[in-house]
């Protein structure tokens, strides 16, 4: 699931870069890097954890517990198990068809 979800936060990303910048593609490419790494992840769950229903924070806590050991050199186990938490979220999300709550989660982490 967190590999849907990473697709889905990478896809979300571009698609609003591109309404909100008129740059190039590599330009593009490095603004994304400020949505999709696990440390910008991580802090998006701070800004959404509060507006989280019952059954979304659930998804999102069983998702952050998935045991991994493949933990990034460019993040703490904590923040790559947030991101893998959000990723799980988003893609449950997705897969749910629920995909006016998924863009309001998504403008409150990443607007």
């Amino acid at each position: 699931m967190a590999y849907l979800g990473d697709a889905v936060i990478e896809l979300m990303t571009r698609a609003m870069l591109i309404k909100n910048f008129h740059t190039t593609a590599g330009n593009l490419n490095e603004i994304s890097r400020n949505y999709v790494t696990a440390q910008s992840q991580s802090a998006a769950v701070e800004r959404i954890i509060g507006v989280l229903t019952e059954d979304e924070l659930a998804v999102y806590k069983r998702g952050r517990n998935i045991k991994d050991a493949n933990v990034p050199k460019s993040a703490t186990a904590m923040e790559y198990k947030r991101a893998t938490g959000l990723e799980v979220l988003f893609a449950t999300l997705y897969l749910d068809g629920k995909h006016e709550r998924l863009s309001e989660l998504f403008d409150i982490a990443y607007g």
